[in-house]
């Protein structure tokens, strides 16, 4: 482009040597191209003016880039700071975005909630690789414990035991006792029969101990057979007022609680809690591991699905999207203005740090084709200008 204006100013050369001194219409043609000339060297002048000194002169209130760099960036800085990090600019723009519905769109297909899964997998795995067992036995001996050391947990264990109740979630663990125990006696009729002979009177003959033997083994057979496969025996009703009474008791008798707080403490006082919590931190950090790594392992198939479900209900719940869309803004506001000073001291101190030269190149390689039109334009308008020029002067 600088070429294409330079030609253009040497046509103007050319053609005011060609017709000069001639008159009629070649007397305009002269006078158009001499007053392109100038209008050329004189956008010519101001355009290199912006980059360097024209014909290396230093002319005052030239190379204006290389010398005012500086201040370039600091405008540039100042600009950016008050015309887009501002508070209103940067909330207007993310509540029109939305970006809470458009997230929750793109994250309920079943493919990109695989796709997040699968990307977040690998940064999971080395977050859970890095934490190795003195780690856990420093959260189990030193933060774990002594949390359930210091805090009651009897109100909260009544309160807990009472729902349980309330909900019936305890009679599937009843049922198993139940058919446990029955299983067990019908299996071992030697082993209980052996425990009732050893509580026999030595006087009595030993056919009789053999009947009552027998006789005590088939009732409490019987009788967990009753228990097993009748849902209302007196047994079941008589556990779950037993620990209704137990929940009570744990919110409220002070002897109960006391009891329970001391089964706590001597609990955690064996040296074998902190070794199983231990134990079992491992076991369950490897088997997250297992879970991460198999593409195919039910972890990462909830973790998908709830993915999917949380981008469905981004979708369709209005009041969430707009409750996270007005805390992701104030989230972004907050931060923009705590850190918005270092954000924007980008711009300055890159170009700071720039050679005076080099930052000059840069600026002119990026618009210095559409300051060449300025050239262009300059010597087309003077061309013209002259013309009307002296247009007018004949007709004076």
């Amino acid at each position: 482009m600088r070429m294409v204006a330079t030609g253009l100013l040497v046509l103007m050369a050319v053609i005011y040597v060609l017709t000069h001194d001639r008159t009629g219409v070649w007397a305009y043609v002269n006078a158009g191209a001499e007053a392109g000339m100038i209008g050329a060297i004189a956008d010519w002048f101001a355009v290199v003016a912006l980059f360097r000194h024209p014909l290396g002169l230093p002319i005052p209130h030239t190379a204006l880039v290389r010398r005012r760099k500086d201040d370039l960036g600091d405008s540039l800085e100042q600009f950016v700071s008050d015309n887009f990090l501002t508070a209103p600019v940067l909330r207007e723009k993310i509540l029109d975005a939305q970006v809470v519905r458009r997230l929750g769109e793109w994250v309920r297909e079943p493919e990109h909630a695989e796709r997040v899964v699968t990307e977040a997998v690998p940064f999971l795995v080395r977050a859970v690789e890095r934490v190795d067992e003195e780690e856990i036995r420093i959260l189990v001996d030193d933060v774990i414990l002594p949390r359930v050391r210091r805090e009651p947990l009897s109100p909260v264990a009544g309160h807990l035991l009472e729902r349980v109740i309330e909900d019936g979630s305890h009679r599937g663990l009843v049922d198993l006792l139940a058919r446990e125990l029955h299983a067990w006696l019908a299996l071992h009729q030697d082993r209980v029969e052996s425990i009732v002979r050893s509580r026999a009177p030595s006087w009595a003959p030993t056919w009789v101990n053999d009947q009552v033997t027998r006789r005590v083994y088939t009732e409490v057979l019987r009788w967990a057979k009753d228990i097993k496969d009748d849902p209302e025996h007196n047994v079941r009703h008589a556990l779950d007022a037993y620990l209704v009474d137990l929940g009570r008791d744990l919110q409220q008798d002070p002897r109960t609680q006391e009891r329970f707080e001391s089964l706590k403490d001597r609990v955690l006082e064996h040296p074998q809690v902190s070794a199983t919590g231990v134990a079992l931190g491992e076991t369950l950090l490897s088997s997250v591991l297992v879970a991460l790594e198999d593409p195919d392992s039910a972890l990462r198939s909830r973790m998908s699905s709830a993915l999917e479900s949380l981008g469905r209900q981004l979708v369709e719940d209005g009041r969430l999207q707009a409750r996270l869309d007005a805390w992701t803004a104030d989230t972004v506001v907050d931060l923009v203005q705590r850190y918005g000073p270092e954000i924007t001291s980008v711009i300055s101190g890159t170009i700071r740090r720039w050679d005076a030269r080099e930052a000059s190149d840069k600026i002119e390689l990026h618009v210095g084709r559409d300051l060449q039109f300025i050239r262009l334009n300059g010597t087309v308008v003077g061309a013209l200008v002259g013309v009307t020029i002296h247009a007018l002067s004949q007709l004076l």
